[in-house]
């Protein structure tokens, strides 16, 4: 891949800036302030775009810090690159209300798209992280960030375990503990729910149970009540003849309802008056007297009628218990419909007693998920042990393409870069190791820039633009002329971006072709 013209249309301080690049090494100078890194970022922001920040992040982020000084709802520019033989124009529109991207291939105009991840294929599958960690360098960013671990170890998976760098095992990895956590999730969720379903049968047991043991009680007192009245019953039966001799044979006047010596005082009344009396007096009082008589025993006979129940009745049922006065049919009935209710009953218990024993074995559902989460851990554990055994082959290659830049660019002064866990690194010279912490400060930035080199050149199979702004100021004129050396062997295109004229003098003296613009 080749940066062909940059457009700066609107961006910083920077108004329908053209600038046009070729191969070989470019020296954009200027002098402080004249817009180097602003440029540098634009080219970062045409190729992986620019969001701006929220809330107070947003005053001091990339976006707001090149937002156009004229004219700011006109932010765009664009970017022209060969890739493959072909020429690609990208036209960025950063502001919030115009934002788009259009990629149009200028040999036949065919218009891709961005969304559809057109650009990412045109790139070759470089990010912004891993063009931050590689090619391009900063200004007082010579250090690698922490993120080019990581992305070693996800490329080194990727590329030995399928040959291809654009498959992300690292992804794969995450997405598999996902899973896991959502077997997890759901196994914990079948085991809650048997839980919540237990209780809740366990609830219904109780309630059944109670029901029961009140229905067998009721049960009890009524087949007791029952035995006693049936026993009653036909003791009175065996009885009755006795009871109606005693009542025809007692005279028992309290229960008259004349008194017969009421009876016989009446008679001798009347037959007093009829034979004592004068005529024709004592028919007359005779049969006055004998209606008087007739009134009088009316009223008796009345009386009595309405006083049906004697007092030893009335005493006697008001000690009879209230279970005594219940028809004994109605008791019969009310055991048989008990003994009804209580079968139902019982069939109920034993069946929610049979769904909780059920709910004591492992279901189905339980052993798939379970059977789901050990494969996902398995599958897990398989990719981390590849993952570290193909980690440890890409850190050779690494160490070994590192070394041979290191040597080429200190002069062999230091043969040999040596990578540990954490990109922590030592260089060794004369057979000795020297800790990267205990050399110069230009010496760190000659072993930054080699394994920057070096990792580009394992993770990418394109082969981009180099871009460096301001890189070599801690360079001794020695170190940089092997630098500027080793890149005009090596890469097709590269973009210094400096203040100083050394590397135009430098470049001069060693003969090496380049083409100076001037900002």
């Amino acid at each position: 891949m080749k940066i062909c013209e940059l457009l700066l249309r609107n961006f910083g301080k920077f108004s329908d800036t053209s600038i046009e690049f070729s191969d070989g090494i470019q020296i954009l100078y200027g002098e402080n302030e004249s817009g180097k890194s602003t440029i540098h970022t634009f080219i970062k922001g045409m190729l992986f775009g620019m969001e701006r920040g929220r809330g107070r992040a947003a005053n001091h982020d990339t976006f707001s810090k090149y937002e156009p000084w004229e004219n700011p709802n006109y932010y765009s520019g664009r970017l022209i690159f060969e890739t493959g033989g072909r020429h690609f124009a990208i036209d960025r529109h950063f502001d919030k209300y115009a934002k788009n991207v259009e990629i149009v291939c200028q040999e036949d105009g065919e218009q891709l798209s961005a969304a559809d991840g057109d650009l990412e294929m045109l790139l070759d599958g470089l990010t912004a992280s891993g063009f931050d960690n590689t090619v391009s360098i900063a200004q007082l960013k010579a250090q690698p960030g922490l993120s080019l671990a990581s992305e070693l170890k996800n490329y080194a998976t990727n590329y030995y375990v399928t040959g291809d760098s654009d498959l992300d095992l690292e992804a794969a990895l995450r997405r598999l503990q996902e899973k896991k956590k959502d077997a997890d999730k759901e196994l914990r969720n079948l085991i809650r729910e048997k839980q919540d379903k237990r209780e809740r049968l366990e609830q219904e047991l109780s309630y059944i149970w109670r029901d029961i043991h009140r229905i067998r009680e009721e049960q009890e007192h009524l087949e007791e009540e029952i035995t006693v009245r049936k026993a009653r019953i036909s003791q009175e039966k065996q009885e009755e003849p006795e009871v109606k001799q005693r009542i025809f044979d007692e005279i028992r006047p309290d229960k008259w309802r004349v008194h017969p010596i009421e009876i016989i005082i009446l008679a001798i009344a009347l037959i007093l008056c009829f034979l004592l009396l004068p005529r024709p007096w004592n028919g007359f009082v005779t049969i006055v007297l004998f209606i008087c008589g007739l009134i009088y025993i009316w009223n008796r006979m009345k009386i009595a009628k309405q006083q049906v129940k004697t007092e030893p009745e009335l005493i006697l049922e008001e000690i009879t218990p209230e279970e005594e006065k219940v028809p004994l049919e109605k008791l019969i009935w009310e055991y048989d419909h008990n003994a009804g209710e209580l079968q139902e009953k019982q069939v109920q218990y034993d069946n929610l007693s049979e769904s909780l024993a059920e709910l004591d074995e492992i279901t189905g559902g339980h052993k798939e998920y379970e059977d789901k989460k050990n494969a996902f851990q398995l599958a897990e554990n398989r990719i981390e042990e590849l993952a570290e055994a193909f980690q440890k082959k890409l850190k050779k290659d690494l160490n070994t393409r590192a070394s041979e830049i290191i040597s080429q660019i200190t002069g062999g002064k230091y043969t040999r870069l040596i990578l540990s866990e954490g990109l922590s690194l030592s260089l060794l010279s004369q057979e000795r190791r020297i800790p990267i912490e205990q050399v110069s400060r230009g010496t760190i930035e000659q072993v930054y820039f080699a394994l920057r080199m070096a990792a580009g050149e394992l993770m990418h199979t394109e082969e981009y633009p180099v871009i460096l702004d301001d890189t070599f100021v801690c360079y001794d004129d020695k170190r940089l002329a092997q630098t500027l050396g080793w890149l005009y062997k090596n890469k097709t295109q590269v973009i210094l971006l400096t203040c100083q004229k050394r590397e135009e003098e430098i470049l001069s003296r060693l003969k090496i072709p380049y083409h100076i613009i001037k900002i």
